[in-house]
């Protein structure tokens, strides 16, 4: 009985001791709540309407900034896994960050869309279809783009005074939604002119391994994207992550896209793009005062 106690000890001490780090580790200031900062305000929505992706149901979440002022557009930022993004415990803390970023000047009074992927579920509280989340975001179509522009920001913009201007509206994702992201203004950049991706899947999956080619070989678009991954991410019958993560990043140098790349270690998973997410995002916005929405 006291060999297995002493083995029952070690294992609960080796698991603490190399456990993955919690998200409070390895965040930053920007990514928590400071005294003083006006908090915007989270909103749930349903749609289970939709024309392009047929027989799905959805919620999504829309984030107000205190900022927002009804008589000026406000600039737009889609998420794709919508709800990881909305917790204020995991990784992201979208509400946070841009409440604390907003507040700074940082970045301009914006909405943001959070949304899920569809599912052939039929209610909510329902877990996500991951085969239909792989069809929305891992296809290199219009279909999603279309969704977005001719389903969901309509909805959105019927309560909120919404930016004409592109270079206003961003999209981000990581993993399948990264691709989705990167895809959206791909196809639309006369709407979505900002992108922002982690530990993104252009490879094999549904054709993204093209990207690198498409890049090289076609007029360049006024998109600006920041792309981030590490060198421990996935490897495996649908491609290299890491390599096609890379080879994205020279294509898009390649025809002078304005684009950065920030690289760490880690493998599939938000540890590094969570704790990078306030930077990438005053990237992304750094010359906002110049413009207005």
């Amino acid at each position: 009985m006291r060999s297995v106690s002493v083995l029952v000890f070690l294992f609960l001490f080796i698991s603490k001791v190399f456990a993955a780090p919690s998200p409070d580790s390895l965040l930053g200031p920007d990514s928590k709540r400071q005294s003083g900062v006006p908090r915007g305000t989270l909103t749930k929505y349903a749609w289970d309407e939709s024309k392009v992706f047929g027989g799905t149901f959805r919620e999504y979440l829309v984030y107000v900034p205190e900022q927002y002022d009804s008589s000026k557009p406000a600039a737009l930022m889609v998420f794709q896994d919508g709800t990881k993004y909305a917790d204020e415990k995991n990784w992201f803390r979208i509400p946070v960050v841009f409440d604390n970023l907003i507040h700074k000047g940082a970045m301009p009074v914006t909405i943001a869309v959070l949304i899920d992927p569809g599912s052939k579920m039929t209610g909510p509280g329902e877990k996500p279809d991951r085969a239909n989340r792989s069809r929305e975001y891992d296809a290199v179509t219009d279909a999603y783009s279309r969704f977005l522009i001719e389903e969901i920001i309509p909805q959105v913009a019927k309560d909120y005074n919404l930016t004409e201007n592109p270079e206003y509206r961003a999209i981000c994702g990581t993993s399948s939604g990264a691709i989705c992201a990167f895809t959206a203004a791909w196809m639309r950049p006369d709407y979505f002119q900002k992108v922002l991706s982690g530990n993104g899947t252009f490879v094999n999956i549904l054709g993204g391994h093209q990207y690198p080619a498409l890049i090289r070989s076609t007029p360049a678009k006024p998109i600006r994207v920041f792309i981030q991954d590490g060198a421990n991410d996935l490897n495996n019958q649908f491609g290299d992550w890491f390599l096609a993560n890379q080879q994205m990043v020279s294509a898009l140098k390649y025809k002078n896209y304005d684009v950065k790349a920030v690289w760490g270690v880690e493998g599939h998973n938000p540890m590094e793009f969570g704790p990078y997410l306030p930077h990438s995002l005053r990237w992304l916005w750094r010359d906002h005062a110049e413009g207005s929405p």
